[in-house]
């Protein structure tokens, strides 16, 4: 029987890439995606379609229910998206509180009832400086604590932990990867703001492998 692997799936460029990573060891995949009340919940409908695509097991779980614990974020908040890099302090306003933990732990419990080995999820490099729960020092302590917190562990795989966003497309890229199937910007609009943080990490990214981005923007 071949193993069993859950990946964390936005929709994003980042764990797009990791569902193609974790379905290229030859596993059985299953994705799982999360509306935690975010306001670009267009990504959920874009991992919908890669899922269908691909015949990959596919599970949407609306916690938006938990929204009010999770405040403060101008990405559940009525609270502006703001623009601009990454590094700029403004950014830090796009932080929802504590989420990959809530989001890790339920993709554990579904990996468990599963008899999964592992969660795949897409922490990078570039998420280092602004989300705490994407730091390596998070990873390594969750995945401690996912390997106690049941009979059977889980590991929490990272496979683009220390890369970049651009590496990340690189490496998908050389897979083959149409990127047009993702969505990154923060603004749940018809088009791609490009000016949001999320977006200018993107075009970035396409710019550093000299790609056009196949997506369309304002």
């Amino acid at each position: 029987m071949p193993e069993k692997i859950v990946v964390v799936y936005s929709g994003g460029m980042d764990s797009f890439t990791v569902l193609h990573h974790a379905i290229k060891t030859g596993a059985d995949v299953f994705a799982i995606s999360f509306n935690y009340g975010q306001k670009h919940s267009k990504e959920l409908n874009v991992a919908q379609k890669v899922c269908g695509d691909f015949s990959i097991p596919h599970k949407v779980v609306d916690i938006s229910s938990i929204n009010s614990l999770m405040a403060g974020s101008s990405l559940t908040s009525d609270i502006d998206i703001p623009e601009g890099h990454y590094e700029s302090d403004n950014m830090k306003s796009t932080v929802v509180p504590n989420r990959n933990m809530v989001l890790l732990s339920m993709a554990i419990a579904y990996a468990v009832s599963l008899e999964a080995s592992a969660v795949y999820y897409g922490a990078h490099s570039g998420d280092h400086h602004i989300y705490p729960d994407c730091r390596p020092e998070f990873v390594h302590a969750m995945n401690a604590v996912s390997r106690i917190a049941n009979y059977e562990p889980v590991d929490i795989v990272t496979p683009y932990l220390n890369n970049t966003k651009g590496e990340i497309l690189a490496a998908g890229l050389k897979m083959g990867l149409d990127y047009s199937d993702t969505w990154t910007c923060y603004n749940g609009r018809e088009k791609a703001c490009g000016k949001c943080g999320s977006c200018v990490e993107r075009l970035e990214a396409f710019d550093q492998q000299g790609k056009q981005d196949p997506i369309a923007y304002e």
